[in-house]
């Protein structure tokens, strides 16, 4: 179902971008053949009718040699076969003043052949008027009202003795123009089908070329939405589709490490909570079997179990609170260094018990921040506890505070055993425990220190770990002082 769907939305999207890229190349078409007929209708036709122009010019020297010979254009009216001689077989050559007519020149029986120009139909579209604008010779629908004729100007001497009256190129020839345009049509749409088919061609394969890896990502992502978080992209080109695979990859490894981590969690959660549980259970089953009697002793370690698994509940809380940001904070001005003795004094008696030598050296001054002084108290309880749990018996436990760049630095340091360097980033991790030297031996769940880091990323601070010189681990915490 799902993948029938998949390849609905492929095929979709490569139809999309096929008719894209075809549209846009159907459009490039159409303009360019709009556009080429256009050009040739302002271009090329009008190229034709400035060199016509050209050419009619050549005519104003002989009209007014013939106008000179019989004092008017009598000459043409009672002999119009001279204005069309005078067409077919004058050579026109524009700009070339010196021309003579050739009726003059040569006799009737030499005349030169005809000028390939009239098969353009110029001896239709041009007429001879007098000075008056009154028809003379030519083609006798063309005057003075002629729509879209153009006039040149025939002068004797400087007086205005006529026109030439020429009327455009396509005017006249619209049926030979209509062919040529209809053949410059039918070979443009020829040219555009075959570009049409050629970008149909180039965009089925860009279409594949492009889609291929997207197919791919899709496939991928498939198998990851479906809990295969191992899946990785590989072999793509380094370009937007590559990096989109880079950050799938990086995607799956985060999904992965955080899925092993979800299970890690909950065998850890599990193994927590299932120890006390069964030491309660199996001390309750011995007394009501009377296998033991209930003595203080008992009792006493029944209420240690209960504490150690209320602790645990309460840790689990706190983090889950802090995932969600809605671990409460009571901020107020604390005196750090007071409540550091306070601590301090309190776990005297336990290090005592464990031969263990504690260290202070703290500021006489108070050292005031602006924080929530139960979570502080907290924050102080993990990290002294931890020490307690995993320093050797006989160790040695240093606690210093100073003021450095508006912030209230404490060290905690303890003697060994040490952690190895590759490991002291993921002491702050969940339920994570160094093995062997600090392990559930001694009591805790790896919770201390991850509580610890939420508790001083809550107050702006920082928390670190390193490796201390006597031995041990080394903690050092920053928090900003109060304004």
């Amino acid at each position: 179902m799902v993948s029938s769907s998949r390849r609905r939305l492929q095929f979709g999207l490569r139809s999309k971008l096929f008719v894209a890229l075809l549209f846009t190349v159907i459009l490039a078409v159409l303009a360019t053949s709009i556009a080429a007929r256009i050009a040739f209708m302002k271009g090329f036709v009008g190229y034709l009718n400035e060199q016509e122009s050209t050419s009619v010019r050549a005519l104003i020297p002989l009209l007014t040699q013939e106008y000179r010979r019989n004092g008017s254009w009598r000459s043409f009216w009672e002999d119009p076969g001279i204005w069309f001689e005078m067409l077919t077989y004058i050579d026109f050559r524009p700009g070339d003043s010196s021309m003579q007519w050739a009726g003059e020149m040569v006799g009737w029986g030499e005349l030169p052949a005809p000028n390939p120009r009239d098969l353009t139909g110029l001896g239709l579209r041009l007429a001879l008027l007098d000075q008056a604008a009154h028809f003379v010779a030519g083609n006798p629908a063309i005057g003075a009202n002629a729509r879209d004729a153009r006039f040149e100007v025939i002068r004797l001497d400087g007086a205005l003795i006529g026109w030439l009256a020429i009327l455009p190129f396509e005017r006249v020839t619209a049926g030979a123009a209509g062919a040529f345009q209809h053949r410059q049509l039918v070979s443009s749409w020829l040219i555009g089908l075959a570009a049409i088919g050629l970008a149909a061609a180039v965009a089925l394969w860009v279409t594949h070329r492009l889609l291929k890896p997207i197919r791919r990502i899709g496939a991928a992502t498939h198998r990851l939405a479906a809990g295969d978080y191992t899946t990785r992209l590989e072999d793509l080109p380094p370009d937007e589709i590559g990096r989109l695979a880079a950050d799938f990859n990086r995607l799956a490894l985060v999904l992965e490490k955080n899925e092993s981590m979800r299970r890690s969690f909950m065998a850890d959660v599990s193994h927590e909570l299932r120890t006390p549980v069964a030491i309660l259970r199996a001390e309750i089953e011995a007394i009501e079997d009377h296998v033991r009697d209930l003595t203080p002793e008992m009792l006493r370690s029944l209420q240690t179990e209960v504490r150690m698994l209320g602790k645990l509940i309460n840790d689990l809380y706190d983090l889950s609170l802090a995932d969600l940001g809605a671990l409460t904070y009571r901020v107020s001005r604390t005196d750090v260094t007071a409540l550091l003795r306070q601590r301090l004094a309190a776990f005297g008696e336990r290090y005592a018990e464990q031969n263990i030598t504690m260290e202070a050296s703290l500021p006489a001054e108070p050292i005031v921040l602006e924080a929530d002084e139960m979570r502080v108290q907290q924050l102080f309880n993990n990290l002294i506890e931890n020490s307690l749990r995993y320093t050797s018996t006989g160790g040695r436990f240093r606690v210093t505070c100073h003021v450095e760049q508006q912030a209230a630095v404490i060290d905690l340091q303890d003697s060994e055993p040490a952690v190895a360097e590759d490991l002291l980033p993921r002491l702050f991790e969940r339920f994570y425990r160094v093995d062997p030297s600090r392990n559930r031996a001694t009591g805790g769940a790896g919770l201390g220190l991850a509580i610890a880091k939420s508790i001083v990323a809550a107050h702006g601070g920082a928390i670190s770990a390193r490796s201390s010189p006597l031995g041990g681990l080394w903690i050092r915490l920053s928090l900003p002082l109060a304004r």
